[in-house]
């Protein structure tokens, strides 16, 4: 952030309790000659605490940090308002951009340089979308505190997928699916007990399913080499940093397998 910039913030924010971002007019007080950014008509009257914040996103992403925050500003993706004893406030439009950022990473693995530029295209107004609202974290899982993901019972994963708890157990025996100590399932294991499910009407039964298994360990390994640098720095940022680019690197990789994958048997099918 430029000098002038972190100024100007200084200064509006110690014009009151609940500041609002320089440049940026507040829907609620009357236009100004700066166009508006996204998301439009939501208050930009900065009074939440990063607390509040951690608050409201954990209805959707209960794996949601501090750091995580942090990591996104110093990306310039979002920008609170800081008072004069240095504490970051942020705005109901702070909270409903970082959604956006936050679901754009979960859904669909955007780098945030992609990020970044969905978003200053939505400020000019080249691009429009409805603010985003939180949903439900999950429908049937087991929440292990506000900071971890949703997991699991071998029982709630059966009846979320829509199968019989015997085809769960067979993944667990054949390796294909990995409970942890306390027994749970991730979140992601549903979406492989459905497409198990599915295979199987094609006779392909848990044990064929070993070398997708053997498949994702190797390029689980990879990723892990790339952010190992990330991940050995104790600093907040870097963390966050290691997470989100084994995010952004695994979907590359899951990219160029189906790529692969297609190419392989369009063959069969021409």
């Amino acid at each position: 952030m430029r000098a002038g910039e972190r100024t100007s913030r200084l200064a509006a924010a110690s014009e009151g309790p609940a500041p609002t971002r320089a440049g940026a007019p507040d829907p609620q007080v009357g236009a100004g000659a700066v166009v508006e950014p996204w998301p439009r008509g939501i208050s930009r009257r900065a009074s939440m605490r990063i607390s509040d914040v951690l608050a409201a996103l954990r209805i959707e992403f209960p794996a949601v940090t501090n750091s995580k925050l942090r990591f996104l500003e110093e990306q310039g993706l979002v920008e609170p308002v800081r008072t004069p004893a240095g504490y970051r406030q942020y705005s109901p439009a702070d909270i409903e951009r970082l959604r956006y950022v936050l679901r754009q990473q979960r859904d669909r693995y955007m780098p945030l340089k992609v990020i970044g530029e969905q978003l200053a295209a939505l400020d000019a107004g080249d691009d429009d979308e409805p603010a985003p609202r939180a949903q439900l974290a999950t429908r049937d899982g087991v929440v292990q505190g506000p900071a971890v993901a949703a997991r699991y019972t071998g029982d709630a994963l059966a009846r979320e997928a829509g199968v019989d708890v015997a085809l769960v157990e067979e993944l667990v025996r054949s390796g294909v699916l990995r409970p942890s100590v306390s027994g749970h399932f991730d979140p992601w294991a549903r979406d492989v007990v459905v497409l198990a499910a599915a295979l199987g009407e094609h006779g392909v039964d848990a044990r064929h399913l070993r070398v997708f298994r053997a498949a994702a360990d190797r390029q689980a390994d990879l990723v892990e080499q790339i952010v190992a640098p990330w991940r050995g720095h104790n600093a907040a940022s870097s963390r966050a940093r290691a997470g989100t680019l084994a995010a952004e690197v695994g979907e590359l990789c899951t990219q160029l397998h189906t790529a692969l994958l297609r190419s392989a048997v369009s063959g069969l099918t021409s």
